[in-house]
């Protein structure tokens, strides 16, 4: 640690990671480029596309605008996060089912987002779903599948699919 960095800790999918770190790194910047999760995307850097959507302390957050060291002791779930090893979460195996993709650079966002919404409203209408997601751009689909996929994933986590894990 320097005169200029700060030490905190972060607990990220499951994993507890001390690092050093200087006060204006945003919280996006920490996670890829000090911690090596490259899930979240870094898009408009301006809180408007979501790519950059985590959670932090079980909330949908977008992580662009937000100082790393405001975090320090927070539990991270970062895409990365969804997956049990080989075992898909709900809402990913929903996505690849539902075509609810194409370039993939929304889609961790999006996933985090639907995420949240779904512990929320297990059972969201299509109009739900377009609400909750409304804060996140997708510049290559047309929604529709991304809203399927999403309704997909319900499905899934209601017939008991895994839970999110928060392994790496």
């Amino acid at each position: 640690m320097t005169d200029t960095t700060r030490e905190i800790t972060l607990t990220v999918n499951g994993t507890e990671r001390t690092f050093d770190i200087e006060p204006q790194t945003l919280l996006v910047h920490a996670l890829r480029d000090e911690l090596g999760y490259t899930g979240s995307k870094v898009g408009c850097e301006s809180s408007l596309c979501g790519a950059c959507t985590i959670h932090v302390d079980g909330r949908a957050v977008k992580s662009c605008t937000l100082l790393a060291v405001r975090y320090d002791g927070a539990e991270i779930t970062t895409v990365e996060g969804l997956a049990d090893g080989e075992d898909l979460h709900p809402l990913q195996q929903a996505f690849q089912e539902e075509h609810g993709l194409q370039c993939g650079y929304c889609t961790p966002g999006m996933m985090l987002t639907a995420l949240s919404l779904l512990e929320d409203n297990p059972d969201p209408t299509r109009s739900e779903i377009r609400d909750a997601l409304k804060g996140n751009v997708c510049r290559c689909t047309g929604y529709h599948n991304i809203v399927d996929a999403v309704e997909r994933a319900g499905e899934l986590m209601a017939a008991g699919e895994p839970e999110l894990s928060g392994a790496d």
